[in-house]
């Protein structure tokens, strides 16, 4: 038997970051540094949802190095109870939704996206929808 156990995305500002992820109702656990050869190479940032421990990693490496994105990321997907109070909420911390929630198909649950700070997208899914 397997078990998804987290997603890992590289970051470059951890704090604006655990603000992001925080505003979405994700709960900081524990940091770890990598260190090789004596040197501090990275920073591993463990948070968890809900029941679901340690599912998001955002590792922070500590030489300055910046990322692309690619056009092979789509996203991530975080069931919400109320979207509307999502957004009202992440709006208070300058977090806008890409477009207004709206509905892959009649009956379907509304949705919309928002962006990290490093612009990885994160699709809101309404679950009482």
């Amino acid at each position: 038997m397997a078990s998804l156990l987290h997603t890992m995305v590289r970051i470059t500002d951890p704090a604006k970051s655990r603000a992001f992820y925080e505003a979405l109702g994700f709960r900081f656990n524990r940091d770890m540094d990598i260190v090789r050869n004596g040197e501090l190479e990275a920073t591993n940032y463990f948070f968890s949802i809900g029941d679901q421990e340690n599912v998001l990693e955002l590792t922070f490496n500590h030489d300055g190095r910046t990322y692309e994105l690619g056009d092979g990321y789509g996203h991530v997907a975080i069931g919400v109870d109320d979207l509307d109070a999502t957004l009202a909420a992440l709006s208070e911390n300058g977090i806008e939704p890409e477009r207004p929630p709206y509905q892959v198909r009649e009956g379907g649950s509304r949705i919309c996206f928002v962006r990290d700070p490093d612009s990885y997208r994160v699709e809101l899914i309404e679950l009482s929808g």
